[in-house]
């Protein structure tokens, strides 16, 4: 038998184990997409059009003509509410809906990307997305303007500490292996935030015991050297019936948030880690919107000199989805005061109504005029606390 050559063998052996490794990983990246009974998507060449930031969004298109655009837009928009927001129930908020029926407004521009891939049975398959880039200053002031929450930018970026164990044995998703773990990091970015992963190196590799047994003391160790101080740590299993995730988010070395995905798609069992980690971070760093808080707020309208003025204000307040209730208070013969039960803040209001002319705000500070509304010494100042508008000119 030949003799073992020092030093050359050696790193003939490492480069084989290497090469195991590597295989081992391949090998389990394609069991748990073909445990979904989908095959990953196969794209075309070229410059590919994407949605990378928080104000833009994807969305599957039927064809390319402009109904279809238009309407794609408004999906869209709803999907870049969530990001922005951070809320996943942003697109149900009152005053959203009316906006997503605007939302080609929003628009900065907009491109199309042709989707190849292959179905369960092996057929090839197409589709077209649509890749909307939206207006920020625009989204900005929709999500102030209606009292919805903020999440600022730029978020942090956690890094995710996740073991596999696909029968064979609990592995760490290190870099090398990130198209492992492509279903939680994707769904990341599409609740507007991003995942990193460690390194994987022959230290963190040896943590996967820690992160089974939910040492979220040890695992905050590992990771001082990321940045921010937090991780997401996931363990993802076969279980009767498909897959099991347990997740838990750490901030600071606190534990804000446990809890498990469970579906019979590893994908989607995977991907029920970004949206754990969003919701907890949303909870924790997300700020009312500059619109202020809903309640209800005292507001005199100025202008309304007959009833047909009085009929056209009180449709208009009554069509718009952020008034949930309107009490009249008193009237003089050009003059009314409302109680509005609002879902957001009157600032937000303000805004809100502004913006088609039927009531326009006027300056409190100042005595103005009721029948025109502007500057006028002798006319007294209303009420502290209550905010004047004036009705707008008649739509023709």
């Amino acid at each position: 038998m030949p003799g073992i050559v020092p030093g050359k063998d050696n790193q003939a052996m490492q480069g084989l184990s290497h090469g195991l490794r590597r295989t081992s990983w391949l090998l389990l990246a394609m069991a748990l997409l073909l445990a979904s009974g989908l095959a990953s998507a196969q794209r075309t060449e070229g410059d590919r059009a994407s949605a990378t930031g928080a104000y833009e969004a994807e969305t599957s298109v039927r064809n390319q003509t402009d109904g279809e655009r238009e309407a794609a837009f408004g999906r869209a928009l709803a999907q870049v509410l969530v990001k922005a927001t951070g809320d996943t129930g942003a697109a149900t908020r009152p005053g959203v809906r009316e906006e997503l029926s605007k939302a080609k407004d929003y628009v900065d521009g907009y491109d199309y990307r042709q989707d190849e891939g292959v179905s369960a049975n092996g057929a090839p398959s197409f589709r077209t997305m649509l890749v909307t880039r939206f207006k920020r200053d625009a989204v900005d002031g929709l999500v102030g303007m209606l009292g919805l929450p903020v999440w600022p930018l730029p978020r942090a970026k956690p890094v995710l500490w996740l073991a596999i164990d696909d029968g064979s044995g609990a592995r760490l998703v290190g870099l090398a292996q990130a198209n492992a773990a492509r279903a939680v990091l994707d769904q990341a970015k599409s609740r507007g935030f991003a995942l990193g992963l460690p390194s994987g190196n022959a230290a963190e590799q040896a943590a996967v015991g820690a992160i089974w047994r939910g040492d979220t003391a040890a695992i905050a160790s590992l990771s001082s050297r990321y940045s921010p101080p937090m991780q997401l740590l996931g363990k993802l299993y076969r279980g009767s019936g498909g897959w099991i995730a347990d997740w838990t988010f750490v901030d600071k070395g606190k534990v804000l948030s446990k809890w498990t995905t469970n579906s019979p798609d590893a994908r989607r069992a995977m991907s029920g880690g970004a949206d754990g980690a969003a919701n907890a971070l949303f909870k924790r760093y997300a700020k009312s919107g500059s619109g202020g808080p809903p309640g209800r707020f005292r507001v005199r309208i100025l202008g309304v000199a007959s009833a047909d003025d009085y009929m056209r204000l009180a449709g208009y307040l009554d069509g718009l989805s952020i008034v949930k209730r309107v009490q009249p208070v008193f009237a003089t013969r050009d003059t009314l005061e409302l109680d509005l039960d609002l879902a957001t803040g009157v600032n937000g209001f303000a805004r809100y109504v502004d913006r088609n002319g039927v009531l326009l705000q006027v300056d409190n500070s100042r005595p103005v005029d009721a029948g025109t509304g502007v500057p006028a010494d002798a006319t007294q100042r209303p009420a502290e606390g209550v905010t004047t508008f004036r009705m707008g000119s008649r739509e023709d």
